[in-house]
């Protein structure tokens, strides 16, 4: 049994509430010495680690060694992240509903109250979304009132840190429309369904399918950057079997969106990760491509998806060196007024990237584009093309 497979065995048992028999696997001390090393690092880099060290524990495996610490290290530290992430976001939508302010809170936040103890799903930040009209009054009444600090701003939100160290992401657009114009129409409609919760007049929710539809939509846009990790796949399960849903309204959402093929292919390997479901070779490709990711994915996995969306490298380097109007205005509002200033933008752009570290990153990308073979490339296609990208 791989390292990868032993994880997914422990993560079903831990999270789905499936009885796996790991006895044999861990037969002796000697085996169990062996295989913390790389289980600790494989969970530890698709930020599960805190998963598969409880179940362990459960299982009376962990020592007192170094790697049964590392792991114990990982479940205090999550439940630390939650009860500070928690109480933050308690404080949050307490001053947005008192400013009444209309706010939906998003991701990790929604989806740990299905978990079977909400510690479970770790997040590095909290993300809310509010109106447009309304963001410089939030940030002014968190500011004001919570003593959060304004980092930057981005395309479509802010970033805010309280006293404390959270990061606060706070939204007032889901996703860029230029990265996928066929989900603009859905996404623009998003407070036309949202509702406020029970026992609240500010704090809302989405409907099930439209909250499916932009975790779905959040996973692609990852795989744009070179994968997204195991624990999206782990949501996804959750989503699909912790919920009460009508498949049709999903289905009917994703196909408007242009993302059911792309739904279904990572649905399938969530069942076959975290259920009985078989694989076949798209699966393998697939979980290839994501767990050699990591979390953020691999600046090799993101050149050679973007790489193949551009229509080859020369387009590719292009496109690194010289970033269109469309995404330009976005970060430098002034170009909507005057265009005419594009080309000082575009080197304000390379300054900024100078200043900001970013530099190496684009440097690296571009070195990795000339390595990367043509077989790399067709693989990569391929995959592509089979999970509707």
């Amino acid at each position: 049994m791989t390292v990868e497979a032993v994880m997914f065995a422990l993560l079903r048992e831990e999270v789905c509430g499936s009885q796996t028999d790991v006895g044999p696997i861990f037969a002796d001390d000697a085996q169990l010495s062996e295989l913390l090393p790389s289980l600790y690092r494989l969970s530890k880099s698709h930020d599960v680690a805190h998963l598969v060290g409880d179940c362990l524990s459960s299982l009376g495996l962990l020592g007192q060694d170094e790697w049964s610490a590392k792991f114990k290290k990982q479940q205090m530290l999550a439940v630390y992240r939650y009860e500070t992430i928690n109480y933050e976001l308690a404080e949050i939508c307490k001053c947005l509903e008192r400013e009444k302010i209309a706010f939906l809170p998003l991701k990790g936040s929604v989806i740990r109250a299905y978990y079977p103890q909400p510690w479970m799903r770790t997040s590095c930040d909290i993300d809310i979304l509010v109106r447009e009209e309304n963001l410089n009054r939030a940030t002014e009444a968190l500011t004001n009132a919570l003593g959060y600090t304004f980092k930057d701003r981005g395309s479509h939100d802010i970033s805010l840190f309280s006293p404390s160290g959270v990061h606060l992401e706070l939204h007032f657009d889901l996703i860029e429309a230029i990265r996928y114009p066929m989900a603009v129409s859905i996404l623009s409609e998003v407070w036309h369904y949202a509702e406020p919760i029970e026992g609240k007049k500010y704090h809302c929710a989405l409907p099930d399918e439209l909250f499916y539809f932009y975790h779905i939509l959040h996973m692609a846009k990852h795989f744009e950057n070179g994968g997204c990790g195991v624990r999206p796949f782990l949501d996804l399960w959750i989503l699909n079997h912790r919920l009460d849903f009508e498949r049709s309204k999903r289905s009917a959402l994703l196909e408007k969106g242009a993302l059911l093929t792309f739904s279904e292919a990572v649905c399938k390997l969530s069942e076959v990760w975290f259920s009985d479901g078989k694989g076949d070779e798209m699966t393998d490709q697939l979980s290839r491509f994501v767990l050699d990711g990591g979390v953020y994915g691999t600046i090799e996995n993101s050149v050679k998806v973007n790489q193949k969306k551009k229509g080859g490298r020369i387009r590719y380097v292009f496109s690194r060196l010289f970033v269109p109007y469309s995404i330009l205005k976005e970060r430098y509002p002034i170009l909507r007024k005057h265009r005419i200033l594009l080309p000082i933008c575009q080197v304000r752009r390379w300054i900024d990237m100078l200043k900001g570290g970013r530099l190496g990153r684009s440097v690296e990308e571009l070195k990795i584009s000339g390595k990367i073979s043509q077989t790399k490339e067709q693989s990569t296609a391929e995959l592509l093309s089979k999970i509707g990208l």
